[in-house]
């Protein structure tokens, strides 16, 4: 189950079969990066799980109940009956090393704020010795 640790066998389910199984449970997750303005949410579900699930995981973290969020895939609008797996998000699609994304928007006062995902920033170049391999020791 998405978010919770997997128990190992208990030695009756071991060996292929056990793995076979182990493997099968694991392709229906999806990995989700959640993102509004510079915020990054990283989590998992399962691709049965509603739309309304995962705004109930973003209610855990951020303190917003769900029908005070929307969510978007490539800026079209997540309805809340469908599950992910309806919506496009799959195992294949989303990856535990390469999530898929998922835009959120809030509202504020009466109506919901723009959808705003602010692009991750640069990482620093590098030293020059590591660049070039000089060893500085």
């Amino acid at each position: 189950m998405p978010g919770r640790a997997r128990a190992a066998g208990n030695g009756a389910e071991h060996g292929r079969a056990g793995a076979l199984r182990e493997a099968a449970t694991a392709a229906t997750d999806v990995f989700l990066m959640i993102r509004r303005h510079k915020t990054a949410i990283f989590t998992d579900a399962e691709e049965s799980s509603a739309v309304l699930e995962l705004k109930r995981i973003v209610e855990g973290i951020l303190k917003r109940p769900p029908d005070e969020q929307r969510l978007y895939k490539d800026d079209q609008l997540l309805d809340d009956g469908k599950t992910l797996g309806e919506c496009g998000f799959t195992s294949q699609t989303a990856r535990p090393l390469a999530p898929a994304t998922v835009g959120l928007a809030l509202r504020a006062d009466d109506t919901f704020e723009a959808l705003c995902i602010e692009p991750f920033s640069m990482p620093p170049a590098l030293p020059y010795g590591l660049l070039y391999g000089f060893r500085l020791a």
